[in-house]
């Protein structure tokens, strides 16, 4: 007898997988929340990071920002292919632009979207950035003159392991 998992497509199951994942990982973390998701199961996830990063007020200047709202799409070539993602709320980074964000050359299908949220993470706070191929050229001057000020928010964006 063929169980239900067998009849699933591998998508179908990693979608489960990371969704059941994602739940269980950020239910209690402060610093990232799971704000609303779309799909059953989800293929599309809104995080929220109460985080801080920097952005642009409205005078132009450079200001802290404590609150993060992130948007990840996943296309129906995931996970053969990279989640799109883009910040929902504004951001001052290298490596983000209001509809990109740049989470690297090389997604593989092992990558656990855990694993990009936590990442995303670090480049808010500034504890990952790359001022070398930027998206924002202004944003990686502004690093780059500013290194001593960097990250921005050092605290650990990894949620505590749940046994």
């Amino acid at each position: 007898m063929i169980s239900l998992a067998e009849k699933l497509s591998p998508r179908m199951r990693r979608l489960i997988a990371d969704a059941d994942y994602i739940k269980k990982t950020f239910s209690d973390f402060p610093l990232i929340r799971l704000v609303e998701t779309q799909g059953n199961p989800p293929d599309l996830y809104r995080i929220e990071y109460r985080i801080k990063g920097l952005m642009k007020n409205s005078q132009n200047k450079i200001v802290v920002r404590d609150q993060h709202l992130l948007e990840i799409k996943l296309t129906r070539d995931y996970p053969r292919e990279r989640p799109l993602c883009k910040m929902l709320t504004p951001i001052f980074h290298p490596n983000i632009e209001p509809s990109v964000i740049c989470i690297g050359d090389h997604w593989t299908a092992g990558e656990r979207l855990v694993s990009l949220i936590i990442r995303i993470a670090e480049m808010i706070a500034y504890q990952s950035y790359n001022i070398k191929s930027p998206l924002d050229g202004e944003a990686a001057m502004w690093a780059h003159l500013n290194e001593k000020h960097l990250p921005i928010d050092n605290r650990d964006m990894n949620p505590p392991e749940k046994i």
